[in-house]
Formats: C-alpha cells, structure tokens, sequence
C-alpha cells in the first residue's frame, strides 16, 4: 500500500515538474524569438540599406571602355560593397522596356548615358554620408551625375531606428512578463510542497539547507526549460529556412548560439531567484498559514 502512494506521489511530482518546465520552455521560446530578433536588428538594418542604389551617370562622350576603367577605381573605394557596369546599349534596352520602342524617335542621338549602379556598405548609406560621396564622385571628369533618393534614405534610418526601438521596448516587456509568468509557475509548484518545508523548519532545519535542494532544482529546471525552448527555436529556424530562403538569408546564424545562451541564462536565472523568494516565503509562514 505505501508503496503504491509513493509511485503515486512520485507520477504527481513528476508530471508537476514536467509541467513546469513546458510552460517555462513556451514562454522562454517567445524571449528567444524576440531576443533572435533584437540582435539581428542590425542586420535587417543592414539588407535594406544595401539594397539601394546610387547611380553614377557617365557624360555623353564618355565610352564603356572609359567607363570600365573607371570602374575599377570606384570598386576600390571603402564604401563601395559592388559596382556594375550599365552600358549605353544596355541603358538603351532597359528604357525600351520602360517607355517603349519608339521613345528615341525624337532624339537624333542616343540620350542615354553610361552608368554605374552602385551598393554602399550600410554604414555609409546615411545623408551626410552620400553628401560626401556624391561630391567624392562627381571630381571625376568623367562624371555627369550622380543620383540617388535622399528621401527615401532619410525615411529607411528613421524607420529602421524606430523599428529597433519598438523591438527592444518589445524585449523588456516581454522579459518582464517572462518573469511574472515563470515566477507563478515555480511558486505553485513549490507551494503544493510547503508542508515538507514547514516539517524541516520545526526539526532545525536552517534556511539554506532548506533552499539548497530547491535552488539546485530551480538550475536544472530553467536549464531543461531553456533547451526545449532552443530546440523549438531551431526547429522554426529549419522551418523559416525551408520554406522563406531569402528571409533566412537576413539573420546571422553566428548570433543564434548568443541567443541560445540568452534563453538558457534567462531560464535558470529567473527559476533561480522565483524559487529563492517563494522558499524563503514559505519558511517564514506559520502553520495556520499553511492552509490559505
């Protein structure tokens, strides 16, 4: 008979435990995908900035063999990430394409210049930045022009700095909510067992020998906690990696183990000091104050 109640009260403890560390890996998984976000906001940042072009337009006498030279000296420069060749013809096509066939029937000559199509480093697409460039370009007496949106390069940096405000505004919350919701789910947990502690106060227990066991638990328990959580992390990495290539391609995979170590450390910290306060609440209590 005692026996049966004992592997009964162990199915409990471990079915309480097993809970415990699902609704604690589910809510460290919603920490790691905003903590994954928040660290690859740079390099989100740095995609679209990439992404736009600046325009170098060639004077009307200048030839493709002219302009290839040249070329290789805009390559060479810090700020440039790739540069490309439009030749005339090309440019001419591209036009076709745009406005039609018969768009140059009321030119005598070709209007259509050589061009470079130029991507910046991110760190350079910036308006004092392309200021400086432009004017760097423009020495050339080769160049005609050099083009780009400044607006639409004004609106990206304050979008993208707002939008790195509201993710790390979204993580503090989301922290602070993580906090509320495992504190909960460790106090139930060690609640149902207040009895035992109250028992091992009234033989002399003292507080840290009654802490030591459940503060070691606590460690194993955010630790188990965090590699389900990274585990469910990585297998929506695989999913977004599968079916969204070009989306995956924006995130540093170097930055994900940083982020597993945010999700582990945040799991065994939070259980650590949840567990450290509702055991110290627990010894304090009186035993009338057991029942409520």
């Amino acid at each position: 008979m005692a026996n049966k109640e004992n592997s009964m009260l162990g199915k409990r403890l471990a079915n309480a435990y097993l809970s415990s560390v699902v609704s604690i890996a589910l809510v460290l998984l919603l920490v790691g995908v905003a903590s994954l976000l928040l660290v690859n906001a740079r390099g989100i940042s740095n995609y679209f900035k990439e992404n736009m072009k600046v325009s170098v337009l060639m004077k009307q006498e200048v030839e493709d063999v002219q302009a290839a030279e040249y070329l290789r000296t805009v390559e060479a420069q810090p700020y440039v990430k790739s540069a490309v060749l439009v030749s005339r013809e090309q440019g001419v096509s591209e036009m076709k394409e745009l406005l039609g066939e018969d768009f140059l029937d009321v030119f005598e000559t070709s209007p259509i210049p050589v061009s470079l199509d130029l991507t910046l480093r991110a760190e350079y697409v910036s308006a004092d930045s392309l200021d400086v460039i432009r004017v760097n370009l423009e020495e050339s007496p080769l160049v005609g022009e050099v083009v780009y949106q400044r607006a639409l390069v004004d609106k990206l940096n304050s979008n993208l700095g707002k939008v790195s405000m509201v993710i790390g505004v979204f993580v503090l919350l989301l922290l602070f909510i993580s906090f509320v919701l495992i504190n909960n789910t460790v106090r139930l947990n060690i609640y149902s067992r207040r009895f035992t502690i109250h028992t091992m106060r009234l033989v002399g227990a003292t507080k840290r020998f009654i802490r030591g066991p459940f503060l070691v638990q606590a460690v194993f328990q955010g630790l188990f906690a965090g590699l389900v959580a990274s585990l469910l992390l990585l297998g929506i990495m695989f999913v977004i990696r599968t079916e969204f290539a070009q989306l995956f391609a924006i995130f540093s995979m170097e930055l994900l183990l940083a982020v597993i170590g945010i999700v582990l450390a945040c799991g065994v910290v939070i259980c650590l000091i949840s567990t450290f306060f509702v055991v110290n609440k627990l010894i304090s209590l009186r035993k009338s104050e057991l029942y409520y």
